[in-house]
C-alpha cells in the first residue's frame, strides 16, 4: 500500500476479467436461460415504473450523475488536483480510470449487437453491454476507496465503502429500473470496473513498488 494509493491484490482483477469474458461469451451467444432471466426482471420493473410516473421522472434525473461527461469532468478535476499536488501516483491512477473506463465499454458498445429493452422509459439507440453508466459509477466508487483507504482511519474507511458501494448499486438499479439495460448489462458495468480500476492502481504504483524494493535490498 502507498501513502497515496491502496495497491489490490491482483487477484481481484483477474477474477473480473475472468467473469466478464464468461458473461460475455453468454451475450454473444444469446444464451436463453439468461436471456429469460433479463425479459422476466425487465418485465417486473416495467410494470413497477408504470405505476409510478413521478419515480421514474425522479430516476431520470438521478441516473445522470454516472453519465459519461461529469464522470470525466470529475476524474480530470481530480487528476488535475493530485498532480498540482505533487501527487503523481495518485494523479496518475485518476487519469487511467478517467480514460479507460468510458473507452473500453465505448468499445463494446461500438462491436457487439446487444439491442437493449424495448420501449424503455429512456431512449438509448446503441449497443447495451455492458452498462456505461454502471461502469462509470463502479469505477468512481472503487477508485474512490482506493483513495480514501490510505489516508483515513477506521471509521473513514467504513463510511466511503458503504457510501461508494450504495452509489454503484443505486446507478445500476437505475439503468434497470428505467429499462436502459438488461440486467446482465449492469452487470457487466460492474465486473468491466472490478478489473480496469484494480489494473490502473497497480500500474500507478508500480514504479513505486520497483524503487521501495530497491532501496530494501540497499539496506541489507
Amino acid at each position: 500500500m502507498h501513502r497515496s494509493l491502496a495497491r489490490p491484490s491482483a487477484a481481484l482483477p483477474l477474477v473480473a476479467l475472468a467473469a466478464f469474458g464468461a458473461l460475455l461469451g453468454l451475450v454473444v451467444a444469446d444464451w436463453a436461460p439468461m436471456m429469460r432471466w433479463d425479459a422476466s426482471v425487465s418485465a417486473s420493473l416495467r410494470g413497477f415504473g408504470a405505476v409510478r410516473p413521478e419515480l421514474i421522472d425522479w430516476l431520470r434525473t438521478l441516473t445522470g450523475l454516472a453519465a459519461t461527461i461529469p464522470y470525466v469532468a470529475v476524474g480530470v478535476a481530480a487528476t488535475l488536483h493530485f498532480w498540482i499536488r505533487r501527487d503523481r501516483t495518485a494523479a496518475v491512477f485518476c487519469a487511467l480510470v478517467t480514460a479507460t473506463v468510458p473507452i473500453l465499454w465505448s468499445l463494446f458498445h461500438w462491436a457487439l449487437h446487444n439491442p437493449r429493452p424495448v420501449d424503455g422509459f429512456v431512449s438509448v439507440s446503441s449497443s447495451g453491454f455492458p452498462s456505461g453508466h454502471t461502469s462509470n459509477a463502479a469505477a468512481f466508487a472503487l477508485a474512490l476507496v482506493l483513495l480514501v483507504w490510505p489516508r483515513a482511519g477506521a471509521a473513514a474507511r467504513l463510511a466511503t465503502c458503504l457510501a461508494a458501494l450504495a452509489f454503484a448499486l443505486f446507478i445500476g438499479w437505475t439503468r434497470v429500473a428505467l429499462l436502459a439495460h438488461w440486467p446482465t448489462d449492469v452487470l457487466g458495468g460492474y465486473l468491466l470496473a472490478a478489473a480496469v480500476v484494480p489494473l490502473a492502481a497497480r500500474a500507478a504504483t508500480s514504479g513505486r513498488v520497483g524503487v521501495q524494493r530497491q532501496n530494501a535490498r540497499v539496506d541489507r
